[in-house]
């Protein structure tokens, strides 16, 4: 199964990651891994002052951070997973990879705020199931 990790570096991503650990059918050597951080695009004004090169350093790095953690999980449990950064609206930038990746499913973690809150702030979560046909698994 090919199985896409949208992470965010949060507790919610560690926690999705433990709940992948103690499930034996998620996280095995019989499934192909693509974990996916999203930065969120520098505003317009500020990009504009600054060379592409700053730009790509600075979402390199950004994810690479959130990365190195969840490079020493992947190690530690002695699997092999693809990394990918991307920029973008994070909801829709997952979706569009796990469509054009052929993947059968997306595992995140989620705040888990109540109706009220998502109504009001809207949530990553949510959007990703809106905009996919991808199975998703939410870990709360």
């Amino acid at each position: 199964m090919k199985i896409l990790l949208a992470v965010d570096g949060s507790p919610y991503t560690k926690r999705m990651l433990a709940y992948l650990a103690a499930h034996d059918e998620w996280l095995g050597a019989g499934h192909a891994y693509t974990v996916v951080h999203v930065v969120p695009p520098v505003p317009g004004r500020a990009a504009a002052v600054l060379d592409r090169a700053t730009l790509k350093s600075y979402y390199d790095e950004s994810a690479e951070r959130v990365f190195k953690p969840i490079r020493t999980f992947f190690q530690r449990q002695g699997i092999e997973a693809a990394f990918v950064g991307k920029t973008g609206a994070a909801a829709e930038t997952v979706a569009a990879l796990a469509r054009r990746g052929g993947f059968d499913l997306i595992v995140m973690g989620s705040h888990g705020h109540g109706a009220l809150a998502r109504l009001v702030l809207g949530s990553v979560a949510s959007k990703l199931l809106a905009a996919t046909q991808v199975p998703v698994l939410v870990v709360r």
